[in-house]
């Protein structure tokens, strides 16, 4: 299978320990993320910690995880390219062939009844959306998965042809801009019904 490394790291957890396990069986080495890290592993299914990868703790209550040169050199980096791939061996950066993320739950944040501003503000992804973008802009060597929907048609495609073709890759990555543009949407929105008050 050409998907050699996974990035998982969803707040929509809904059937990410199915695919984690379908990886694993098929020798993906899977990187994970708090929350999700601790399904996968409570699934019984071998996980490093995005911490092991950076050589960076988490800080700031997590605000500060992903951004790092070891996730996202691994991520943007293009494979077609000697002189990134040059860079990226230089550097001790591993490429990363597939990221599921989801981002943090703001419009179920601020639809409950009495949320603080702060509480909203604390639901802002910011690691996540990073990410996606990232993957999506190199759509011809990393997959995006933001929808849990996905999966199962994933899982499918590489049992059949141990890879994602170009089309698909293409539309996986407009389908995750789609999702970080609306995200964003929403967080203006909400921060404009804030100012109006």
């Amino acid at each position: 299978m050409k998907i050699k490394r996974a990035l998982l790291s969803v707040s929509d957890k809904k059937g990410i320990t199915e695919l984690a396990a379908f990886l694993h069986e098929n020798g993906v080495e899977i990187i994970s993320t708090g929350g999700t890290m601790k399904a996968i592993k409570d699934a019984g299914i071998p996980v490093t910690y995005v911490s092991e990868v950076t050589g960076f703790p988490e800080i700031m209550d997590g605000r500060v995880k992903t951004l790092n040169p070891k996730i996202h050199g691994a991520i943007l980096g293009v494979r077609s390219n000697p002189e990134h791939m040059a860079q990226m061996k230089e550097h001790g950066i591993i490429p990363i062939d597939l990221v599921v993320v989801n981002l943090y739950p703001f419009k179920q944040t601020i639809e409950k009844p009495g949320v603080t501003e702060e509480e909203a503000i604390e639901n802002i992804d910011i690691g996540g959306p990073a990410m996606v973008r990232a993957s999506a802009k190199n759509f011809s060597d990393v997959v995006i998965i933001t929808n849990p929907e996905r999966y199962g048609a994933l899982m499918e495609m590489l049992k059949k042809d141990g890879d994602i073709d170009q089309k698909t890759r293409k539309s996986l990555a407009m389908e995750a801009f789609k999702h970080t543009s609306e995200y964003d949407a929403m967080i203006t929105g909400y921060l404009q019904k804030q100012l109006e008050k």
